[in-house]
């Protein structure tokens, strides 16, 4: 009996972390590197997190510190995508966000503040909403923001199951930014603090009349 109890549960772990991904890669322009080169490593493997009062929502579990993670030099405007093992396999929306390093990238534990700078979230039509599940995201740098060494932060926010607590996907990068004009001086937000347990995005139910949507946070930026 206590092996049978001991495989079931086996099984419902794996089930359970299968259905989990990482963004565990990072490209610049064209250039792809490999596994957590410029990203920083977590140590809860793929799993969420789900604590909004957590320090663990700016770089993941284990991801406090970048001491052992190399930062890399990009241009102001230039592309870069995260890449994640397996596609995005719940619905909810991704996010982009960068916080400005008082120094080194590798040396901020993102205490400071962090601003978005871009969404993706669902496309409504025919009465359905269509979610944005794959492997790769791309964006780019934004051109005004000041040169400096930044964390940049990729957020899957999976909403897939009302009334249960929802999951943040999450991994920062880090970056050293050349090139920006330096016009922008974009409102900030902390992490934690900038998702509430009432927000409409965060507790959503993509099942029942599910007609629009907000994207938890700030609004992006824009140049």
């Amino acid at each position: 009996m206590k092996t049978l109890l001991s495989t079931l549960a086996a099984l419902s772990l794996i089930s359970s972390t299968s259905a989990h991904y990482i963004f565990y890669k990072f490209a610049e322009s064209n250039v792809k590197f490999p596994t957590y080169e410029h990203i920083r490593y977590n140590t809860n493997y793929n799993s969420p997190v789900t604590d909004l009062a957590s320090k663990d929502l700016r770089c993941n579990v284990g991801g406090a510190s970048g001491s052992n993670t190399t930062t890399l030099s990009v241009k102001a405007g230039d592309p870069f995508t995260f890449t994640s093992d397996t596609a995005v396999y719940h619905q909810g929306p991704i996010s982009l966000y960068m916080s400005k390093a008082p120094g080194k990238a590798a040396d901020y534990d993102g205490s400071g503040g962090w601003f978005k700078i871009y969404d993706w979230g669902p496309t409504f039509s025919g009465g359905q909403a269509s979610w944005p599940m794959r492997s790769d995201y791309t964006y780019n740098i934004p051109k005004c923001i000041k040169d400096g060494e930044y964390l940049l932060r990729i957020q899957s926010l999976a909403i897939h199951n009302p009334g249960s607590t929802p999951q943040f996907y999450i991994s920062c990068a880090q970056i050293n930014v050349t090139g920006g004009s330096g016009t922008a001086n974009p409102a900030t937000v902390s992490i934690p603090g900038a998702f509430k347990a009432t927000d409409p995005g965060y507790t959503a139910n993509i099942y029942n009349n599910f007609k629009s949507y907000t994207v938890p946070g700030p609004a992006p930026m824009t140049c």
